[in-house]
């Protein structure tokens, strides 16, 4: 299988954030690396980085490209605005509290893919291959990737090709999905008062409302409703947009106007019946994925990349594609994605649901959250993000 195919230790299927990142955190602990993948296209969104995933691009010489680009993340806010017999009061947290100047960082989709890119460019062990993986074939010793006219064999596989992974149905491992009846719609706007580094989450029965700051007086929005309305909603022009949002928002910002592109994305789940075999290891939405609520997407897939490079450092092993690394890793991740999922998928299901005992049940949990101290500490901690584990990794 290896004739005529240049060998790498790990080869990395994907160029989205995830898939560069684990390119470069495996590539910085000396491993071979080959990035297969064409260039990233355009992408209008932006991505709430929370502080282990900044400091993850930090010791990967990527953030200080990124920074400017940033807009720090100092509160969050959560408002209930389901409208509904019993409501939660508005619970505020500051990063201070929790002994952090911020909980992380909300950064252009586009600006994120640019600083990553060309820190793979400089980076030692890390070789391109700008083309679309086309064939993937787990063998016993190695892994065969046709990518276009490149041909090359890989010890390990890293599956960062998204949700409709293709290296994940190579390896043959299934997922356990689901759908919800919800559509998101995102965009960026401006708005006429400051968002005073604030993030702001309405709760509204459809699903959340979330206003995340962006550099200046701009922010991003992931607005989630039924599709039908998230539908009607894109089809309107941007003074009608921009009114209906501010209408939304409560004018807590003043007058707003949308400036960007606007996406539809419908939402639905899946998560990975285990993480990695037959020398393929599954990183981000190919291992799990979840509604854009709690900026937890990308940050659990940046902790997927970390536990993969701190697992394979620790086994020191030559062959990082062999089993029990592996074994290691799946059992390194299942934890946090399990607990992570159920948690948003609860919290997204509450909002929906007329049934009076869950709405008590959810307006208790976020004034506990929001008035008890060590439910209030604890809930700050998640805002931050579990650490990184970034120990013994190179």
């Amino acid at each position: 299988m290896d004739e005529g195919r240049e060998l790498f230790d790990v080869a990395v299927i994907g160029g989205g954030p995830t898939g560069m990142t684990a390119a470069l955190a495996l590539a910085a602990a000396g491993l071979q690396v080959a990035l297969v993948a064409p260039a990233a296209g355009a992408d209008p969104r932006t991505t709430a980085l929370l502080k282990g995933s900044v400091d993850l691009l930090t010791s990967l010489g990527v953030w200080s490209d990124a920074e400017a680009a940033a807009a720090p993340l100092r509160t969050m806010r959560i408002v209930d605005d389901t409208g509904r017999l019993v409501r939660a009061p508005e619970a505020v947290f500051d990063a201070v509290e929790a002994g952090s100047e911020t909980f992380g960082f909300n950064i252009p989709n586009d600006a994120l893919n640019a600083a990553l890119s060309r820190a793979v460019d400089r980076a030692a062990n890390l070789a391109r291959v700008p083309a679309k993986a086309d064939a993937i074939v787990p063998g016993a010793s190695r892994v065969a990737v046709d990518a276009g006219p490149w041909r090359l064999a890989a010890r390990l596989v890293v599956a960062a090709d998204g949700a409709a992974s293709a290296t994940r149905e190579a390896a043959g491992i299934a997922v356990r999905s689901w759908q919800y009846r919800q559509t998101a719609l995102v965009t960026t706007l401006s708005h006429a008062a400051a968002h005073h580094d604030a993030s702001t989450e309405f709760h509204t029965p459809a699903g959340p409302f979330t206003l995340v700051p962006l550099p200046g007086r701009r922010s991003s929005l992931v607005w989630v409703e039924r599709p039908d309305v998230a539908e009607r909603l894109a089809a309107l022009d941007d003074a009608a947009l921009s009114a209906a949002i501010e209408r939304r928002a409560h004018s807590i910002l003043g007058a707003m106007c949308v400036d960007g592109p606007r996406g539809l994305l419908p939402l639905a789940g899946h998560v990975a019946v285990r993480f990695a075999d037959r020398r393929v290891a599954l990183v981000g939405e190919a291992a799990h994925r979840f509604p854009p609520i709690g900026a937890q997407g990308l940050n659990l897939g940046l902790r997927d990349v970390a536990v993969l490079a701190r697992t394979l450092a620790r086994a020191r092993a030559e062959d990082p594609g062999d089993d029990a690394v592996l074994a290691a890793y799946d059992r390194g991740r299942r934890g946090d994605v399990t607990m992570r999922t159920a948690a948003v998928d609860l919290f997204d299901r509450s909002l929906l649901t007329d049934f009076l005992p869950v709405q008590v049940a959810r307006a208790a949990g976020l004034y506990l959250a929001g008035r008890v101290g060590p439910i209030r500490r604890f809930a700050m901690r998640q805002g931050l993000g579990p650490a990184t584990p970034l120990v013994g990794w190179r």
